[in-house]
Order: structure tokens, then sequence, then C-alpha cells
């Protein structure tokens, strides 16, 4: 899906640029980008999914045991 930012009365240059990398970061389009920059094996796929899992089972068990006290 492109990303079109369009400019209002009063804009300049940088304040389009400014709006267009807030899209991007918003969107999460550089680091998909850098993802795919270069093939990973599926096994390096898998390993790093299970990191994202575990990373994120820590996260809820810890929002958890703050929330009991």
């Amino acid at each position: 899906m492109p990303i079109i930012v369009k400019a209002k009365k009063g804009d300049d240059n940088s304040g389009l640029i400014r709006k267009f990398k807030k899209f991007l970061q918003f969107d999460d389009v550089v680091t998909m980008v850098r993802d795919r920059r270069y093939h990973k094996p599926p096994s390096v796929k898998r390993k790093e999914r299970q990191t994202e899992i575990k990373k994120s089972l820590r996260r809820e068990r810890s929002i958890q045991r703050r929330n009991r006290v």
C-alpha cells in the first residue's frame, strides 16, 4: 500500500518529510524492509519467533506479579 502525504497550506518540504517519516515508523515499514533485505532460512525464523514469544510471556508474567501486590 503506498504511503501518501498530502501537503496543506503553509507546509514546507521539511515538514512533509517529517510527516512521511512518522508514517513509515507507524506502519513499521523500515523494520519490514530490513528483515526482507537478506534471506533467512526457516530455522532462523522459527528461533526468532520463539524468542519473541518467550519475551512476551516474561513481560506478561512480570505485569501479573506487579498487579498482585
